[in-house]
């Protein structure tokens, strides 16, 4: 009786819920946010800055990613510098500087997605696939932001573009969690992530244009550029959990599914 009393609750919403508070998911994406602001967003200014065929800069990628509509996006852009004294106040030492500390948020990524898998921490020699994985991440924004104004206007171009941005986020999340973890986990393992990444990600999109869109306008009138800024943390909070909670889902899903297999004969 008991048994059967239990069944129930062992779901994959149960395991979710607990698996979560084990891995303080919401404490990781909040690293994950202000990490990104601090040691990755500078990086991608100079990266976007120094492309010469970017003309939109890298606060694009930011619109592009929350979807913002037009006033939400002038003061989103109006946070960051233009790309022409971006560029004249950027030494070479100042870059390697950026990279190295850029490399401590993929560190933290790669944390994150260990704890999903229960993996020892990887040797110290690995640091070279976090360099890596930076350098793919920031072509993968760039590539994604590119599209929207290479295939801007018409349904089939936006289709075309909707099709992109999923498969190459999918390419690039099931890729980069594998080779993060330095082939611990199997494509196939890390697929399922990929998929709820993404999905995850449109889903924030559309939440951002409905709720963080009109606030920014609300919180630029109030409180300036901190106010805005505040909305872009809240955001890549949101980013955080969706990428650290997808792998998790995944890795949950997967597992359900290996114990419902029968067993070979």
């Amino acid at each position: 009786m008991s048994e059967v009393g239990q069944a129930p609750r062992d779901t994959v919403v149960t395991r979710m819920w607990k698996r979560g508070g084990e891995l303080e998911l919401l404490h990781r994406s909040m690293g994950f946010a202000a990490l990104g602001m601090v040691t990755l967003m500078p990086l991608l200014v100079v990266v976007a800055a120094a492309a010469p065929f970017q003309h939109t800069g890298f606060a694009q990628w930011v619109v592009d990613g929350m979807g913002l509509s037009a006033h939400p996006a002038e003061a989103v852009r109006h946070l960051f510098v233009a790309p022409r004294r971006v560029l004249s106040a950027t030494s070479a030492l100042s870059l390697a500087s950026l990279a190295v500390f850029g490399l401590s948020f993929a560190a933290s990524v790669e944390t994150g997605y260990r704890k999903v898998w229960d993996l020892p921490a990887s040797p110290w020699h690995s640091v070279w696939r976090r360099a890596v994985w930076l350098a793919a991440l920031t072509a993968y924004l760039f590539v994604e932001a590119q599209s929207g104004s290479v295939l801007d206007g018409g349904a089939a171009r936006t289709a075309a573009r909707v099709v992109l941005t999923l498969v190459l986020g999918t390419v690039f999340f099931c890729w980069g969690q594998r080779f993060l973890l330095g082939g611990r986990i199997s494509g196939h393992q890390a697929l399922p992530g990929a998929v709820f990444t993404m999905a995850g990600l449109v889903g924030l999109r559309a939440f951002s244009s409905w709720v963080f869109s009109p606030l920014i306008v609300t919180n630029a009138v109030s409180y300036g550029a901190v106010g805005t800024v505040l909305v872009v943390q809240s955001w890549l909070i949101g980013v955080g959990f969706v990428v650290l909670g997808a792998a998790l889902l995944g890795r949950e899903l997967r597992t359900r599914s290996a114990k419902d297999e029968p067993p070979a004969n």
